[in-house]
């Protein structure tokens, strides 16, 4: 068959009773909804097909009646397996309703199971999940009774525990695309995002399913091989929809923007509202570290990169989306999933090989629940499904990880002078003595030793050994009052500290300043009892002799005040040394370490960094302990602090 241009209505006749259909999309982008109208179209018609299977990474909804939502019909779908449901809620309530079989599995390992599915492997083996409701021990990510089929199930790989996702085969792909050719050769030129369509395309194809694609448009001739997205050879049928069905986003009809094919100023953001969502976005942006990869997840996280866009240092860090934007301005509501200017666009299952790799510096996720042990969240509460989404992917894998929302469900609030002042408080406690679903496992990051804070307008907390700590209030802020008194359990207080005023503040927070440009003074924090220097170069840039002097004479200037040697642990995340500095810096730093130091460790999360350091302090004879966390440089130092004392002519291992 050369010519496999179809009509909408001849391609869904194909699917029969009992099939399993994948179906693309992440909220509008991508989503075929030509094809699915039509699906819902001859089911409403002729009670065909029943009992689908329907397969699902993302969303492909509007949170009203677009997209899935349009096949939650009686009888249609007999099972459900999807990441996210919040933008699907019809097919939501039919899975709490135990209409259906229903499955909630993290969107990147459904997004890995379709290229598990393609190569013919009867498993995917992942860590993700472990100890939330994903976990077997907690419900292996099932939503109702009716649901009994194992697809996920608990194993041990040398002493260590992981997840098996079972695969399944995959009767019919219905996917979207730009431009195809006669031969069913497809290009996603004018798409926000290119998805898993290829992955999944060769899944239906090699279970023996088969790929119908929706496009814009039919090319008369060749395509460029470079720019064909899904080959012809894995293609049976392609639809034409008409714009009405081929909007880029439900959001936009089209903004070239979002596909690369153009680039707008970045300066045309309007400067966002003081409120609520303004001052959580801006505690939010605080946590962002010059060079930092960045996920952003949707909803309240969205406003940070307005934020660094208004602060204009959205260039200094390189913020993502889990459907495979990174770089430029990752956009919001239904038009969440697209960039503005993005600098790559990579397939949704890559995105997450590199999310599950331990790739992103930061993520900034919303929470709905926080419990006293950490635990969040967002997957079910108060009778809704919204979904896990790729959530647990980044979660578990996030270096430092910042969930963010209001204290408690819609408070009304006002910021006089600089205060912010509760007005009328939300209806419902957020941090509550258990959650009723665990989507991220406060205990599991605790074993991590992961960096994880819990920032909201009124407060900020953080994760420790032995709880949740209130670490931050804002300005006008009773603890008793407008905290404890609409908390479900009693978090650790130590000494809390006053939330940065700028926060608080109309005009500019000048975070450029905030964050690259602090004082040397605030970066040193001295130990007294484990006789030990934090110095945290976060950010700290090194231009001129000065910048090199100035650390030399602060550091020498601790030792003469103490009179005895100290230990030092030096952050060297988002450090930036002028080449024509370097030798200058790594000098110091040698001279420092004989003068000062009893121990040191080094630690960055950047692979050619640490290189970097090893080979300029290893050429001027100091060892370089360097690491890739906070944790493990301080180990390091607690470790080597009960050794036994040896000669010291003995060598020390270079790490």
């Amino acid at each position: 068959m050369r010519d496999k241009i179809i009509s909408a209505a001849d391609a869904v006749a194909m699917i029969r009773r009992g099939d399993t259909v994948a179906i693309s999309g992440f909220v509008g982008i991508g989503t075929p909804n030509a094809v699915i109208c039509a699906l819902e179209e001859r089911s409403l018609e002729t009670r065909e097909p029943r009992n689908l299977t329907l397969i699902f990474a993302a969303a492909p909804g509007d949170g009203e009646g677009e997209g899935l939502n349009r096949l939650a019909h009686d009888g249609l779908v007999k099972r459900l397996v999807g990441g996210h449901y919040n933008l699907v809620p019809k097919l939501g309530q039919r899975a709490l309703s135990g209409e259906c079989e229903a499955y909630n599995l993290p969107l990147g390992c459904v997004s890995h199971l379709f290229r598990e599915i393609a190569g013919g492997k009867p498993w995917l083996i992942s860590k993700v999940g472990l100890r939330t409701f994903i976990d077997p021990r907690n419900g292996g990510g099932k939503m109702n009774s009716n649901t009994t089929e194992d697809l996920v199930e608990l194993m041990e790989i040398d002493g260590e525990e992981w997840l098996r996702y079972k695969s399944f085969p995959i009767n019919f792909a219905i996917l979207r695309g730009t431009t195809a050719d006669p031969l069913g050769n497809v290009t996603m030129e004018k798409e926000a995002l290119t998805l898993d369509n290829r992955s999944l395309a060769m899944a239906a194809k090699n279970c023996g399913g088969t790929v119908i694609v929706q496009v814009e448009r039919i090319a008369d001739g060749w395509l460029n091989p470079h720019a064909v997205k899904i080959p012809g050879a894995l293609v049976d049928c392609v639809v034409v929809a008409g714009a009405e069905d081929h909007a880029q986003t439900y959001a936009t009809q089209y903004n070239g923007a979002f596909s690369g094919e153009l680039r707008t100023p970045p300066d045309r953001a309007a400067s966002m509202e003081l409120n609520v969502r303004k001052i959580i976005a801006r505690r939010c942006a605080l946590e962002l570290r010059k060079g930092d990869v960045v996920n952003l997840g949707i909803g309240m996280p969205e406003g940070v990169a307005e934020v660094a866009t208004e602060e204009k240092i959205i260039t200094f860090v390189s913020l993502t989306a889990e459907a495979g934007t990174i770089g430029g301005i990752p956009q919001g509501r239904l038009d969440f999933g697209a960039a503005i200017n993005p600098e790559s666009i990579i397939d949704q299952n890559q995105m997450f090989d590199f999310i599950d790799g331990g790739g992103l510096d930061l993520a900034c996720l919303s929470f709905a629940q926080v419990d006293a042990q950490g635990n969040v969240n967002v997957s079910r509460f108060g009778g809704r499904l919204a979904g896990a989404g790729g959530f647990i992917n980044i979660s578990q894998n996030a270096r430092r990880l910042v969930f963010c929302g209001t204290f408690t469900n819609q408070p009304k609030i006002e910021i006089r002078d600089g205060k912010l002042a509760i007005l009328q408080e939300g209806p419902r406690a957020k941090f509550i003595e258990e959650v009723e679903q665990i989507t991220f496992s406060g205990e599991y990051a605790r074993e991590g030793h992961q960096t994880v804070l819990y920032v909201t307008e009124r407060c900020v907390f953080s994760l420790t050994p032995e709880g949740l700590e209130l670490t931050e209030i804002a300005p006008g802020i009773d603890i008793e009052r407008d905290i404890l008194a609409h908390m479900k359990f009693r978090p650790i207080i130590r000494e809390p500290r006053e939330m940065a005023a700028v926060i608080f503040t109309e005009g500019p927070m000048n975070l450029n300043k905030l964050l690259f440009e602090r004082p040397l003074s605030e970066c040193m924090e001295f130990d007294a009892e484990r006789n030990t220097l934090f110095l945290n170069l976060v950010g700290y840039s090194v231009r001129t002799s000065a910048d090199v002097e100035a650390v030399r004479g602060a550091v020498f200037a601790l030792y003469e005040k103490l009179g005895h040697r100290f230990s030092a642990v030096i952050n060297y995340d988002g450090i930036d040394i002028a080449s024509n500095h370097s030798d200058a810096w790594f000098t110091m730093a040698a001279e420092v370490e004989r003068g000062c130091y009893d121990h040191v460790s080094r630690y960055t999360a950047s692979a050619f960094l640490r290189l970097k350091l090893a080979a300029a302090l290893t050429e001027r004879d100091v060892s370089p302990h360097v690491f890739e966390s906070r944790h493990e440089a301080a180990g390091y130092l607690l470790d080597v602090a009960h050794r036994p004392q040896v000669p010291s002519d003995t060598p020390e291992p270079i790490v």
